[in-house]
């Protein structure tokens, strides 16, 4: 990298060992031409911070001609925000360029798990393409753990206080006296007829109100309760749909097919359908529109860009937006064939979610292999059960 591009010129010197006074030196030149070469680093890979992360850029030319490129950042849910300094950049032949980066989150999480967010920051040079370089910003709580413990037990005890003061029933007791008994028989007398109604009509008021008060309104049943908490199986490979390892997954990582499990609480299998905000009645044939979140780690399905998607796009999981913009909105169509249904993406031209691979080829039977888009047909693997576990 040191060697700048133009003609070297060079000369031998020859000197025969029996006759030195014959030495002879022919010349010549070398081009050198250019060539390029990056190399981009993030020191540290992983950086950690509540409210921001500053890791450092690092790029190497490794060229012999001057680099100019700019930097931009951007990661799949568009959760975090790229403070670059400087944007630009002129890096000479066998130099090295160090910029300044500061990633802020978007929203702040107050209480709860740490969230890992993968980024990647993207070298541009005129004419070549981008040299992508990926970390990952580790966001935890603002709030420790302890804390919401301590402030549900200061909850429940102020709870049960207005509950005591409110069912409290003070002792009351009276200092009246009874009246003479000469008054008492006067005052009985005339009062006595008047008395005699009144047993019948308290006894029968009950009887009539007990009569009237069975016929109270019955909620409405829930109309999509058969797809809270499920488990979506796929009707071609009979495996379900799941998440990399048995722990909860993460922003940005893939979605898959596996076999079934005994648990699936335990194994990220459980997925509930929620309509989305204006999404009630939003999709073709007066359908609902959901957000298909994984139960426990609270992400949802999604696609990596927000824009529409073709076929064979891979599908993700992201944190829930609950909005029609984006990939995250889903309605479901039953095949009246075979009885299970068809998940379309509302956004993405209502491509189906599918297994990787052709059923007729035998492509598509192993644990592991990735969910995408693809066209909705009834002989290959578009086709999900959708049942309680």
């Amino acid at each position: 990298s040191d060697v700048y591009k133009r003609q070297h010129p060079y000369g031998v010197q020859i000197i025969p060992t029996e006759f030195p006074e014959a030495t002879t030196v022919p010349e010549g030149n070398i081009t050198v031409t250019p060539f390029s070469e990056v190399r981009a680093e993030l020191v540290p890979t992983n950086v950690t911070g509540r409210f921001r992360g500053r890791p450092r850029l690092a790029i190497d030319n490794l060229g012999n001609v001057k680099l100019t490129a700019s930097v931009s950042g951007h990661d799949n849910s568009d959760q975090l925000s790229y403070d670059i300094n400087p944007a630009n950049v002129q890096i000479e032949p066998g130099r090295a360029a160090f910029l300044k980066t500061t990633l802020k989150p978007r929203q702040i999480i107050w209480a709860g798990a740490k969230q890992s967010r993968p980024y990647t920051l993207s070298v541009q040079r005129s004419g070549a393409e981008p040299l992508p370089v990926r970390g990952t910003y580790v966001q935890p709580g603002l709030l420790p753990r302890w804390l919401g413990v301590l402030f549900s037990l200061l909850l429940g005890l102020a709870i049960a206080f207005v509950m005591i003061w409110l069912t409290y029933k003070p002792d009351v007791s009276t200092k009246a006296t009874d009246k003479a008994p000469g008054q008492t028989a006067h005052t009985i007398q005339p009062s006595a007829p008047a008395q005699q109604p009144s047993p019948q009509q308290t006894t029968q008021g009950p009887k009539n109100d007990g009569g009237g008060g069975g016929g109270g309104n019955k909620p409405k049943p829930d109309p999509n309760a058969h797809l809270h908490n499920v488990l979506l199986r796929n009707g071609t490979t009979q495996k379900c749909v799941d998440l990399p390892g048995s722990d909860r997954g993460s922003a940005g990582g893939p979605v898959w097919q596996y076999a079934c499990n005994e648990n699936p609480s335990e194994d990220n299998q459980v997925w509930t359908f929620e309509v989305l905000q204006q999404g009630k009645g939003a999709g073709p044939g007066g359908r609902d529109l959901f957000q298909v979140k994984n139960v426990r780690d609270g992400y949802c399905l999604d696609l990596p860009s927000r824009d529409p998607q073709g076929k064979g796009t891979h599908i993700i999981e992201s944190g829930c937006r609950g909005q029609r913009d984006g990939n995250q909105g889903w309605w479901v169509e039953k095949i009246p064939a075979s009885g299970m249904y068809w998940i379309h993406n509302y956004n993405s031209a209502g491509l189906c979610l599918d297994v990787e691979g052709y059923h007729s080829r035998n492509e598509d039977m192993a644990d592991r292999l990735p969910l995408t888009l693809f066209d909705c047909t009834t002989d290959d693997d578009q086709g999900w059960s959708i049942v309680k576990p």
